[in-house]
């Protein structure tokens, strides 16, 4: 969805962005949960923040993306609860290889999303997001710019997805809707 979000809210989080990783506060992003997480820079090369509330833009997004986890309840039922975000920068040469965002059956992540913040973008930087309309298949469904303002929505545990090399810094947030797989016994349990 190519402008979704305004100009100045996009500005915003991109400064916001920038201070924080002049601060030193991004890390190298890893792949894998708890005791399988690991840094792999055959799989990701990206760094990561997580947004924490903390600011006006941050909580002007939250509520943006709050009207949006209403209206996808109200129409499609899929019981999406609460979000986990980060900041993700991409320098030069950096990727993240084909992978879901979730694991079916394991994972509370129900829709993922893709905010972009990069200004001036054009094709020749790459950092596109290539996109599979299933698990297994091999013929890419979309291919999507990171254009400033752009908002991508997708199923987390059901498409597969990929950032294509980057030739320039790439700024985004990444997000996933979650649904409230709590019970008394477990956090998190198996779907």
């Amino acid at each position: 969805m190519p402008g979704y979000f305004p100009t100045p809210l996009i500005r915003a989080l991109r400064r916001e962005a920038l201070l924080r990783d002049a601060r030193g506060e991004f890390q190298e992003a890893g792949i894998g949960r708890r005791e399988d997480h690991q840094h792999d820079q055959r799989v990701r090369r990206d760094r990561t923040c997580w947004l924490n509330g903390s600011t006006l833009a941050q909580c002007r997004l939250q509520e943006e993306l709050e009207q949006l986890r209403l209206a996808v309840n109200r129409e499609l039922f899929l019981g999406l609860f609460d979000l986990e975000a980060h900041f993700a920068i991409y320098d030069p040469g950096a990727f993240y290889r084909r992978h879901l965002d979730a694991f079916r059956g394991n994972s509370g992540r129900v829709l993922s999303v893709v905010l972009y913040l990069n200004q001036n973008w054009s094709s020749d930087l790459g950092g596109r997001l290539r996109l599979w309309p299933e698990p297994h298949s091999r013929a890419v469904d979309t291919e999507v710019e990171p254009l400033g303002g752009t908002l991508v929505c997708f199923l987390s545990e059901h498409i597969p997805h990929e950032v294509l090399e980057a030739q320039a810094q790439r700024i985004s947030i990444a997000g996933w809707f979650r649904c409230n797989n709590t019970t008394a016994e477990r956090l998190d349990p198996p779907r």
